[in-house]
């Protein structure tokens, strides 16, 4: 894990438990949430933005270091309707938190080449 870069913030995290309100994958509302890398670390995964979701204790652990659609079928959970939300919060993120990025750096958020 040392040589891997994790860059998921604080910032980050809240933000995805408001996106998807409840674990990821099942939904669960009443239960604190823990970071799942949806691509487990030992698969080459990252904490980062676009691989972490909120996933309630027993998810995360059921999940362990399974591929996420193999084990979502398994548990026969909805795997298009996570993976289409995953993606949906992941792009909406992304680009918040870049516009944040842009902002913070003195960059027209319009225009990224205005400065030049």
């Amino acid at each position: 894990m040392a040589r891997v870069t994790h860059d998921l913030t604080s910032e980050q995290w809240a933000a995805l438990q408001e996106a998807w309100a409840g674990c990821a994958y099942c939904g669960a509302t009443d239960r604190p949430l823990q970071r799942d890398c949806v691509l487990p670390i030992s698969r080459g995964g990252r904490y980062t933005l676009e691989n972490i979701a909120p996933a309630c204790g027993s998810c995360n652990a059921s999940k362990s270091n399974d591929e996420v659609t193999g084990w979502l079928r398994r548990k026969r959970l909805d795997e298009r309707a996570f993976l289409l939300r995953h993606r949906e919060i992941g792009l909406a993120l992304a680009a918040r938190f870049a516009e944040t990025d842009r902002e913070a750096g003195g960059i027209d958020a319009e225009d990224p080449a205005e400065g030049d």
